[in-house]
Order: C-alpha cells, then sequence, then structure tokens
C-alpha cells in the first residue's frame, strides 16, 4: 500500500468535509443543531493528518529495517528516520524533484525505490555516482582506479534464519571520508554470477568470475550493503535512477531488541 497517496486521500476527504462545512453546510444548518459525526471527525482529524503528510513528504520519514543487508551497520528490526529533503524537494507520491539541495554523495547511506518494483523501498550504501568507474574483484572496492582501504576488525557473528549462524570476517571501510564496517564471508564470490539479471544499462557491466566492473551513467548511482556476500544490490538489479531517491538514513531511533541501538547516528 502507498502510504503517502492513503494519506493524501485522508487528507483531500476530510479538507473537503471541513471545506463544505464551512463554506455551506454550516450557514444552513439550525443554530441548535449539532454538527454530523462526519463533519466533526472530518475536522479534528484534518489538522493531524496535515502535519502528518507533510512531515513524511518534506522532512523526516520513518522506516523499519526488514533484512540484514546493512548488517553490522543497520540491524534487522532497527527503526531509522530518513532525511526526506537533503537530496531536494519531491512531490509526494509522484516524487518529482521541484527544487535541487544537494546529490548523493560516496559512502551516504540511502533509502531509494527498488527500480524492479517502485512500491518496495529499499536500503544500501551509495558507492558509485554518475561518471565513477566501479570494480569489486577478489573482495575489493575500487573507485576511479583507487583501491579503498580497508582495516581487519573483529570477526562478526550473527543469526541469518532459523538456528542458522554466520561467521564473517570484519572489515573497516573508508568511502570518501566516510569509514564504516563491513562484513565479508571469504568462502563466496564477489558476486553471484547466476543471480545477475538483464537490467538497464547492463552494457556498461563486465562480469567474471572474481568480480565485476560497472560505469555509472548519467542520473543513476550505483548501490551495495554493508554485509557485502549477503546483499541485493545493483550487482545484481542495476544501477538506481535518480527519480527512486528518497532520502538519506541518518538516525536509529528504536529498536525493541536492542535499546542501547537507539539515539545512534547512521554513518
Amino acid at each position: 500500500m502507498n502510504f503517502a497517496l492513503a494519506m493524501l486521500v485522508l487528507l483531500a476527504v476530510t479538507g473537503g468535509i471541513w471545506l463544505l462545512d464551512r463554506l455551506y453546510l454550516h450557514a444552513r444548518r439550525p443554530h441548535e443543531q449539532k454538527e454530523p459525526w462526519w463533519v466533526e471527525y472530518s475536522k479534528s482529524f484534518f489538522p493531524v493528518i496535515l502535519v502528518v503528510f507533510l512531515l513524511r513528504s518534506f522532512l523526516v520519514e520513518p522506516f523499519k529495517i526488514p533484512s540484514g543487508s546493512m548488517i553490522p551497520t543497520l540491524l534487522v528490526g532497527d527503526f531509522i528516520l530518513v532525511n526526506k529533503f537533503i537530496y531536494g524537494i519531491r512531490l509526494p507520491v509522484i516524487n518529482a524533484k521541484v527544487l535541487d539541495i544537494d546529490e548523493p554523495r560516496r559512502g551516504e547511506v540511502m533509502v531509494f525505490r527498488y527500480p524492479e518494483n517502485p512500491s518496495v523501498d529499499y536500503i544500501k550504501r551509495v558507492v558509485g555516482v554518475p561518471g565513477d568507474r566501479v570494480a569489486y574483484v577478489n573482495k575489493q572496492l575500487t573507485i576511479n582506479g583507487k583501491l579503498l582501504p580497508l582495516t581487519p576488525d573483529a570477526g562478526y557473528q550473527y543469526g541469518d534464519s532459523g538456528l542458522n549462524y554466520v561467521a564473517a570476517k570484519q572489515f573497516r571501510e573508508d568511502l570518501d571520508g566516510h569509514e564504516h564496517p563491513i562484513l565479508v564471508e571469504p568462502d563466496k564470490p564477489a558476486v553471484q554470477l547466476t543471480s545477475v539479471r538483464q537490467f538497464p544499462h547492463h552494457e556498461d557491466c563486465e562480469y567474471n568470475e572474481s568480480g565485476f566492473v560497472c560505469v555509472v551513467p548519467k542520473g543513476h548511482y550505483f548501490m551495495m550493503g554493508d554485509n557485502r556476500d549477503s546483499s541485493s544490490d545493483s550487482r545484481y538489479w542495476g544501477f538506481v535512477p535518480e527519480r527512486n531517491i528518497v532520502g538519506k538514513a541518518f538516525l536509529i531511533w528504536w529498536n525493541f531488541s536492542d535499546l542501547h541501538r537507539i539515539g545512534r547516528s547512521i554513518k
């Protein structure tokens, strides 16, 4: 369900009833007669719906992390806040940009509409911006010929599904000043070739057994999960068009399973 569309419909209905009552019905209603329930409810809910609609559409929107593709930066069950205006003001529902403010930068964690199904929101890290040559070969990321430094960190274990546990190696990766943790499973390939789809601008990428090289087309972004071997990302379904951008993730505001994560900034 498109929440923004549902809110817009409710806003139009309650606002229309409030306006109809103010301009027409109120003057024709006997003084001693109470307002109909549907008028009373509409007048009560309209300002609340308006405030929520404006906040979620133009300022901040909450999201819940449903998968482990961004472990260890984001955990399943994290509730996060997303800045909706940092990458430009967009009209709700149609997501058309009406005012430029800033552009996504490498290393930032971004929420976007999944290119293969825009009704679904995804969250990944921006690895490549328009014009970048992104290479991921033998589990090491190179941007425009520059190998990103990796610093070994402690091992990391997490529950995958059921009673299964994954043991991965953790590294600190520095992507244009955004130092963040990543997980790597040494026994898995850099890319599962059988899972790569025929996406738009696929001709800008080259795949082989050791990894891939892609040149990011104009108006698009290359996204990858921090949990490198358990992430469905641009390696498999392609580039994210600028029109699909939702906003920048910046804060974890709640987690029922781990209260210590509340208030953590997203780097």
